[in-house]
């Protein structure tokens, strides 16, 4: 989406077997040793994705957690500011917020630290560290609610129930129907993410789909697609739902149109 009207530069851990035309790639790990000089001398704007690949890993995996959520991103910050960008989107997550019984809006309180845990604490300091830049360079702290697509990594909300349903894996659920949520499409979240680079506004968006569905009617579409029955098993505990209000997304950046249930095709393994 951005690589026709501008120069793309992706961070990555290591080369992609199939990069994508007009980017140039930059290896570095964000866990790892790695300096400003690494990357290009100047930039518009940083695009900040990266997030630890073991943030359930706590405590035994919480400096890895640290480096690249906390660490990596006060270095990307300094390092907007020294070659001259404008722009910083922070990607945070909609579990800042909780679980509650409507959806959350952008002015919503927040879970107090004491209960964030690591990895949503992490993801805090992250948009406060962020946003501490605002009087330099424009920021956006994009909040996602279970972005989901093609080539998703397995382990992943959305691709996990779809390989439970596929692998007759029981799925448990909190009360009858399980948390309700309302997963975005990468298709979307891609394009409010360019929508949030052009603005050039400091803001705070949820980037959320457009149906709100419960774990079991999840379940229950793929089982449908797939011709199989789903299995569930009663867990432990209320079902406590995570849905974003995307009425600022809809209304500034893209309003999203992906419908979960056509796009179960593209949960399938590479």
């Amino acid at each position: 989406m951005l690589r026709s009207d501008h120069e793309v530069h992706g961070v990555v851990r290591s080369a992609p077997l199939s990069p994508v035309e007009d980017v140039q790639y930059h290896c570095a790990d964000l866990a790892g040793n790695w300096s400003q000089g690494d990357l290009p001398r100047s930039i518009d704007c940083i695009v900040h994705l990266a997030q630890s690949r073991h943030f359930r890993e706590f405590p035994e995996r919480a400096m890895d957690v640290f480096r690249v959520n906390v660490e990596s991103t006060a270095m990307l910050l300094d390092y907007c500011h020294r070659s001259g960008g404008a722009r910083f989107i922070y990607a945070s997550s909609g579990g800042v917020y909780g679980n509650g019984a409507r959806a959350f809006t952008e002015n919503s309180p927040l879970v107090p630290p004491v209960h964030l845990g690591h990895y949503l604490g992490s993801k805090m300091c992250g948009e406060i560290l962020s946003q501490g830049y605002i009087q330099i360079f424009g920021v956006a702290v994009l909040r996602f609610f279970f972005v989901y697509g093609p080539g998703q990594e397995r382990s992943m909300l959305i691709p996990r129930l779809f390989d439970n349903v596929q692998n007759g894996r029981p799925i448990l659920l909190q009360g009858d129907a399980g948390i309700r949520i309302n997963p975005v499409h990468v298709e979307d979240a891609a394009r409010a993410l360019v929508a949030a680079i052009q603005s050039g506004a400091s803001e705070t968006f949820n980037v959320a789909g457009p149906d709100v569905l419960s774990i079991r009617e999840i379940a229950d579409s793929i089982g449908e697609y797939l011709g199989r029955e789903p299995v569930f098993q009663a867990a432990d505990g209320e079902a406590r739902d995570l849905v974003g209000d995307n009425s600022a997304m809809s209304a500034r950046l893209w309003a999203p149109r992906k419908v979960f249930k056509e796009c179960i095709e593209e949960l399938h393994p590479d």
